[in-house]
């Protein structure tokens, strides 16, 4: 599955390269603004194995000219057709240009292709713009009780779905 906008195409990840990037866009602002936890490194470092051969997907976003990987987002699968959204990450230089919004619109479009009936979010108060974007989809905060896994992110203050 391929999107495409004036900015950047949107698409599935595909290589090594896409994997080497999606671990490296991630890390980049899960170091600065947290703690990268074991489970961070498990996903991050096998997303083939860990995400897409489990029923989900990786979606990157790249430059129409050189293939430059500037954005990315994970569909974790669950069982009982949930999904996980994750591990969103736009290269800094990159961001304002509406990449975030594209990932969360496609990853969406993606899930409901997948046949997923609930869509989940874990995040924190920090990333205040990330907030804004996933409650302009339609996203909606709710308690941890809510969660479809009982050992979640520790740094999750922030938790929402979309049914």
């Amino acid at each position: 599955m391929s999107y495409a906008s004036a900015p950047v195409e949107i698409s599935s990840i595909a290589s090594q390269r896409d994997a080497d990037a999606f671990y490296a866009l991630n890390e980049e602002w899960i170091s600065r603004l947290f703690v990268l936890e074991d489970e961070d490194r498990a996903v991050l470092g096998d997303p083939f194995g860990r995400i897409v051969a489990s029923g989900g997907d990786v979606l990157v976003a790249k430059e129409p000219g050189d293939g430059a990987v500037v954005g990315c987002i994970a569909l974790l699968a669950y069982p009982d057709d949930v999904f996980e959204l994750a591990k969103m990450a736009v290269v800094p230089a990159t961001q304002g240009r509406g990449i975030g919004r594209l990932l969360i619109a496609a990853a969406i479009d993606r899930a409901r292709a997948l046949g997923g009936t609930r869509l989940f979010l874990g995040t924190n108060t920090k990333l205040a713009p990330a907030i804004h974007l996933y409650e302009d989809a339609g996203f909606v905060r709710i308690p941890r009780n809510r969660l479809p896994v009982s050992d979640y992110y520790a740094r999750a203050d922030v938790l929402m779905e979309l049914m």
